[in-house]
C-alpha cells in the first residue's frame, strides 16, 4: 500500500518528486499525527513522505558505492534522456554518468535530503 520515506521538510520533498522526477500526489491531509503526504508514478505504491531521518545502507566491500539502491527504484525506457531531463530540471546525481553494468545501465539521483533515488534501464 505505501512505502515510506523520511524527509526533513515534507513541502520541499513534495517539489522535489513531483517537480522534478514526475510523481503525482495523491493524498495530503492534516490529522492529530501530522502531515499525512503521498506521491505515486502511475497507479502504483504510494511513497509516504514523513517527518524524520532513517539509516542509509552501505556498499559491499569492493563494489562501486552506486551499487548501493536508493529507497525508490524506479525504471526508465530510456535511462540516458531522462538523466539530460532531469540535469535540465536540477536534480542533482551521485555519479557524474549513468554506468552501464551488466543487466542494464544505472545512475542515482539525490533528493533534498541526499536519498539515493536509483534509476534503472534493463538491458533487453
Amino acid at each position: 500500500m505505501y512505502a515510506t520515506l523520511f524527509v526533513s521538510d515534507q513541502s520541499k520533498a513534495l517539489d522535489f518528486y513531483t517537480k522534478m522526477l514526475g510523481f503525482g500526489k495523491r493524498a495530503d491531509h492534516a490529522g492529530p499525527e501530522g502531515r499525512f503526504l503521498t506521491i505515486a508514478l502511475g497507479q502504483g505504491t504510494e511513497v509516504l513522505l514523513w517527518p524524520g531521518t532513517a539509516g542509509r545502507g552501505n556498499a559491499t566491500p569492493g563494489s562501486p558505492q552506486i551499487s548501493v539502491p536508493g529507497p525508490l527504484i524506479i525504471e526508465s525506457d530510456d535511462l540516458r534522456k531522462d538523466v539530460d531531463v532531469l540535469r535540465s530540471r536540477g536534480v542533482r546525481f551521485a555519479d557524474a554518468e549513468p554506468e552501464d553494468y551488466p543487466f542494464g545501465v544505472r545512475v542515482t539521483a539525490l533528493d533534498p535530503d541526499g536519498h539515493r533515488v536509483s534509476l534503472r534501464q534493463t538491458r533487453k
